[in-house]
C-alpha cells in the first residue's frame, strides 16, 4: 500500500478497516445560496439565489458502497472502485470513491467527502488530485461528477479544482429524498494535474 503524507494528513488506499469511519463522516453542509435553474430559448442557465435562513442539507444514509461498480479496483472495502482516505492524527477525515468507465475513458467520481472540522484545508483538493492521477494512469481522458443544485459550496470547490458545468438533469432525483433539486454534472479534462 502506497502512503503519502502532506503535512499532518496521510493519504492512502482505503481498506476494509476504514469502512465504519468513512460511513461515519458527516457530509452535511450549510449554504446561504442555492442554484436555481432558469430555462430559456437557448437552453439552461444557473442563477445563484440567496436563502434566509441558510439551508442545512443532511444526506440520508447510502448503502451504495456494497454494490460494486465500474473500474478495475482491487475489491476489498469498495469492490470494483478506487477508494482513498485522508487520515489526520489517526482519524479518517475524508475520502474519495471513483471508478473508470473504460468504454469512454472517463473517471467517475462517485463520492468525495471531507469532515466539517477538516474542510478548507485542501484535503478535498488533494483527494481529487489523487483520484484524477489514478484515472489518468488508466487512460481516462476526463473526470466527471454529479452534485446537487443546493450544494453551492461543493460546486465552488469543484470549480477551483478545474471542473466546469457540462450538463444538468431536472428529473434526476425524482422519487428520492432530494426530489425537487437539480442534478448538476461537472467535468474536467485529465491532461493536466
Amino acid at each position: 500500500m502506497r502512503v503519502v503524507a502532506e503535512g499532518r494528513v496521510v493519504y492512502r488506499r482505503a481498506e476494509e478497516r476504514d469502512l465504519e469511519a468513512v460511513r461515519g463522516i458527516d457530509g452535511s453542509f450549510t449554504t446561504g445560496t442555492v442554484y436555481e435553474v432558469v430555462a430559456g430559448d437557448g437552453g439552461f442557465a444557473l442563477r445563484e439565489v440567496p436563502v434566509d435562513p441558510p439551508l442545512v442539507k443532511v444526506f440520508p444514509d447510502d448503502d451504495d458502497e456494497e454494490e460494486g461498480g465500474e473500474g478495475d479496483g482491487d475489491g476489498g472495502a469498495f469492490p470494483g472502485r478506487y477508494a482513498e482516505v485522508a487520515v489526520d492524527g489517526g482519524e479518517v477525515c475524508g475520502f474519495v470513491v471513483a471508478g473508470v468507465e473504460e468504454w469512454h475513458s472517463r473517471l467517475v467520481v462517485h463520492e468525495i467527502t471531507v469532515a466539517p472540522a477538516h474542510r478548507g484545508r485542501g484535503i478535498g483538493a488533494a483527494l481529487m488530485r489523487r483520484a484524477c492521477a489514478y484515472g489518468r494512469g488508466l487512460g481516462a481522458r476526463t473526470a466527471w461528477l454529479e452534485t446537487s443544485s443546493l450544494n453551492v459550496p461543493a460546486v465552488r470547490a469543484y470549480r477551483r479544482m478545474g471542473f466546469a458545468l457540462c450538463g444538468l438533469d431536472t428529473t434526476f432525483y425524482r422519487g428520492t429524498p432530494s426530489e425537487g433539486e437539480t442534478a448538476l454534472f461537472m467535468s474536467r479534462p485529465l491532461d493536466g494535474p
